[in-house]
């Protein structure tokens, strides 16, 4: 029999991995395929992936209802079981707006207009949004909080009244911290050959973030809400100050918590990188000599 081909072996095991410049290559690439999708089909996807989220993050919370566990046993088995949803965003198709603040990459080589970025982000956020709140209705009148003796719906309320607790700035710098670990997850998984690979790129920066208790708006669009339906529905778990949980709670967390992950994942991640394997480096693809940068999206959806 003859030997496999040089490298082949590798390939099969999911271990030939794309190099960081290939990365980055392809982060820009998709960065305007991203920001110039059509409106409907990035919403579409949005929806989609705010759904994905909230269902990490129940996964979550679920880990959070078993009392018997310790501090760092939680946080880890949590993280573990988090990274469920950003799977389903970046397996099985999504459109995350934390990911998606990496389509910086392409706006800073002049392929996007600021307006396409705006669009795109404003897309998502919204779409994200309605995923996680739809997601929020589907748990409630599945009576999901009554899982171990109301142990979840307890853990889901602690956890929310924990997260609109901290200042406005506090929150900001955990969302910073929060998206870099998120966009480093996504870098990884871009890295990746096969589901495999892109699974096991993931889930130590997902898991890190939520061991660390850092803010993802996405996340606490299902986690808030869901907390606030669970209160104004008589739950209230001993211990718990659960006159905090307002509506002006959830929107002190969320938009810091946005802010904070735009900087960390288009300034920390998208950034840098850019920085380093696209301006220092000069990038593998050439770019369109004097591409002026677009201000409109409307015509760049023309094929």
């Amino acid at each position: 029999m003859a030997d496999p081909a040089p490298g082949h072996a590798n390939t099969l095991l999911g271990l030939d991995a794309y190099a960081p410049a290939e990365i980055q290559d392809k982060v820009e690439r998709l960065g305007i395929k991203k920001a110039r999708m059509p409106a409907l089909a990035s919403a579409a996807l949005a929806v989609v992936a705010g759904g994905s989220i909230g269902l990490g993050a129940l996964f979550f919370g679920i880990v959070l209802a078993d009392p018997t566990l310790g501090f760092a046993a939680q946080r880890l088995l949590g993280g573990l079981v988090f990274t469920l949803g950003l799977a389903l965003v970046m397996i099985g198709g999504a459109e995350l707006f934390t990911g998606n603040c990496l389509i910086i990459m392409a706006w800073a080589n002049r392929q996007l207009g600021t307006l396409e970025v705006l669009r795109n982000w404003t897309i998502i956020w919204l779409g994200n949004l309605l995923g996680a709140l739809g997601l929020v209705f589907l748990v409630y009148m599945a009576h999901t909080a009554a899982l171990n003796n109301d142990g979840f719906g307890n853990a889901m309320i602690k956890l929310a009244a924990g997260k609109v607790a901290p200042d406005a700035v506090t929150i900001f710098f955990k969302g910073v911290l929060c998206n870099i670990l998120v966009c480093l997850a996504v870098w990884l998984s871009y890295a990746g050959r096969s589901v495999s690979d892109k699974l096991l790129g993931m889930v130590l920066p997902v898991t890190a973030f939520i061991a660390a208790g850092f803010e993802h708006c996405v996340a606490n669009m299902f986690i808030l809400p869901y907390a606030w339906v669970l209160v104004q529905t008589g739950h209230a778990p001993e211990g718990v100050d659960v006159s905090v949980l307002t509506l002006g709670a959830i929107v002190h967390n969320i938009i810091p918590a946005t802010l904070g992950n735009i900087v960390g994942g288009a300034g920390f991640v998208g950034g840098i990188y850019w920085l380093v394997y696209r301006k220092a480096l000069g990038g593998l693809t050439p770019l369109p000599a004097a591409e002026p940068r677009r201000t409109q999206g409307r015509s760049s959806l023309k094929r």
